[in-house]
């Protein structure tokens, strides 16, 4: 890390919300246009339509857990001395001197993207691994270079 001043927050990418959130209300609209019916140059739209409600199911649930995700406000802190996991109502820091080994999944998919990689870091108080998906968050070629940038620091720390 450069100097112990370095620090870099990287949001929760909320675009897949957004975009499918999006297209079920588009959805839900083109449904229930094409449903209604036209009479005598008025638009009748037909409320007994099981589909229409199962859409409208959708819109809702989609619509929640937008705002769900958007309330929490997830980001990942890195700093020179710990990592920070933080949300609205709270954070979890792993220090530096904590961290095990940092793992890097291979790229399973045609595309040889990093972003689409995965980094599990194992902590030493902690049976399982904590996992960071580099695609759900914003600026993730930036993250993937900052995970490696601390396993290269760790992994002279455990030498």
């Amino acid at each position: 890390m450069n100097n112990g001043q370095q620090r870099s927050i990287f949001k929760y990418n909320m675009a897949f919300y957004y975009k499918s959130t999006i297209i079920y209300f588009v959805v839900f609209l083109l449904y229930g246009v094409i449903r209604g019916e036209f009479v005598e140059d008025s638009f009748k739209l037909i409320t007994k339509d099981p589909v229409l409600y199962f859409l409208a199911i959708i819109v809702i649930t989609s619509v929640a857990s937008l705002l769900y995700n958007l309330i929490r406000n997830m980001y990942i802190e890195i700093t020179a001395e710990c990592i920070s996991f933080a949300d609205r109502f709270g954070t979890k820091k792993i220090n530096i001197d904590q961290i095990k080994r940092i793992r890097f999944s291979k790229p399973r998919r045609a595309v040889n993207s990093k972003s689409f990689r995965t980094a599990r870091i194992k902590v030493n108080s902690k049976i399982r691994p904590v996992i960071i998906r580099f695609a759900d968050f914003e600026n993730q070629d930036e993250l993937l270079s900052r995970i490696e940038e601390l396993k290269s620091v760790i992994e002279k720390n455990s030498v």
